[in-house]
């Protein structure tokens, strides 16, 4: 069993199938030092975290986690032949590192013999399950969301772990390297089964508290999905969608397929606007305007917050994450795929669907997107999501003095009130706004006249 991103035992289809067909199974990780250090640190952490805890699993079991380095290409059919395996069962993904990395270990252990399993494991639906009545993939959410309620999910089958016993083998493991000195996190398995308990909690005033980032009011499981330590049926099975708030999580499930879905017929998904015409967009070389963002240091501060938060994390509220990043496409008017990458490097649930497409989404030149037109006032939503400022507070001490009626809006504030520390705006919103309407209108004029 050839575990990726899908670090758990329940409902894990591909285990599942490994334990119902064969006496013995090596569970086996395959740790590429390049993607490891290309990730940023909070993921690096989960990761090894993630790992250590489904490790802990299979040794009650009476097994262990087999931890590998190198090129699964080249590994992975060299540990295969070694332990005389005659199977390798796995998950699918939808990126296109790993259908290129599955085509070639594919052909390589068929060369050899041995048999690839494949199933889906990390979604609620398989690419090609949700169709409209003309058998396509919608290229809109709302009917898609509608199919997606009416398909019925692939049959659920769990192996009881008493069942397991004696059968997962104890063969030698690498040791993990070290999480940068952050201290050790505590995922896993059981870690995303206690946030899903918590979410029971909160999720009725969903609706009312998701875009508030002041308060604890999603579900945070998205990192247990990204690496699947959690699976998103459980999440529906445990919570439901017998009301409103259980429903609208439910829905981002749906745009998490969505996507998911996208990605599998537009593999390019992270390098291609989805809309043509907005790949002719005229986009600003501004390295100082990117860094600025970077570091959190634009002026506005729900941006600058955002930003913060992330860095310091891994982490950005959902809300705050659409604000920042269409501050990068449409104030500074930047290109989207440079802030899609930064955010799939550093974000602890960075994924390579689920990114591409929200920042497609908010860029408008995605499939479902909002209007090229519709830019969001920075300003007018941190007062209407941030009212008394205190999620910029936490991020942004040079503002936790300022009144929390100005404290989205420093630039207004008097000279002898305004922090020495905290950058002016890097751009005036009715400035940048017009100008990327101009620049999405030229692309679109350049579009019709080819």
């Amino acid at each position: 069993m050839w575990f990726r991103r899908d670090l758990r035992l329940d409902d894990n289809p591909a285990w599942s199938a490994a334990a119902a067909t064969h006496r013995e199974i090596v569970p086996l990780f395959v740790l590429d030092p390049r993607l490891f250090a290309a990730a940023g640190p909070f993921r690096r952490r989960q990761l090894i975290g993630d790992l250590t805890a489904l490790d802990l699993r299979l040794r009650a079991l009476g097994g262990c986690l087999r931890v590998v380095q190198g090129d699964a290409v080249e590994v992975l059919a060299l540990e295969a032949t070694k332990l005389q395996s005659d199977s390798v069962f796995v998950n699918l993904d939808v990126s296109p590192l790993a259908r290129r990395r599955d085509t070639a270990v594919a052909t390589t252990l068929a060369a050899g013999g041995i048999t690839w399993h494949g199933s889906w494991g990390g979604l609620v639906h398989a690419p090609g399950t949700v169709r409209t009545a003309r058998g396509t993939l919608s290229q809109v959410f709302t009917p898609y969301w509608h199919a997606w309620r009416t398909t019925t999910p692939q049959p659920w089958v769990t192996i009881a772990p008493q069942e397991l016993t004696g059968r997962v083998a104890a063969q030698p493991e690498a040791a993990l390297p070290k999480a940068d000195g952050l201290a050790p996190y505590p995922g896993g398995e059981f870690g995303a089964q206690e946030r899903l308990h918590l979410a029971h909690d909160l999720v009725d005033d969903y609706p009312a508290h998701r875009d508030q980032p002041s308060i604890d009011g999603t579900t945070q499981l998205s990192a247990a999905l990204r690496f699947g330590t959690i699976s998103p049926r459980r999440i529906i099975d445990s919570l439901g969608m017998h009301t409103p708030g259980r429903d609208a999580v439910a829905r981002q499930l749906a745009w998490r397929d969505w996507f998911a879905h996208i990605a599998w017929e537009h593999p390019d998904l992270a390098s291609c606007a989805m809309r043509p015409e907005y790949d002719q967009i005229a986009w600003r070389d501004d390295e100082a305007g990117f860094e600025a963002w970077r570091a959190g240091r634009t002026g506005y501060p729900i941006v600058d917050a955002g930003m913060r938060e992330l860095a310091q994390t891994g982490w950005m509220h959902g809300r705050v994450r659409m604000i920042a990043a269409s501050f990068l496409v449409k104030h500074l008017l930047i290109d989207w795929r440079r802030g899609e990458r930064w955010f799939r490097t550093t974000l602890v649930d960075g994924e390579f669907s689920q990114n591409a497409g929200n920042w497609q989404w908010v860029a408008g030149t995605g499939l479902g997107a909002a209007p090229y037109f519709r830019v969001f006032n920075p300003t007018t939503q941190a007062k209407r999501f941030d009212a008394d400022g205190t999620y910029v507070k936490r991020w942004i001490p040079e503002l936790r003095t300022v009144d929390a009626r100005r404290v989205h809006e420093p630039w207004l504030l008097d000279a002898a009130e305004l922090p020495p520390d905290y950058p002016p705006p890097l751009v005036d919103h009715k400035v940048a706004r017009a100008r990327c309407l101009a620049a999405y209108a030229a692309a679109r004029d350049r579009s019709t006249s080819r």
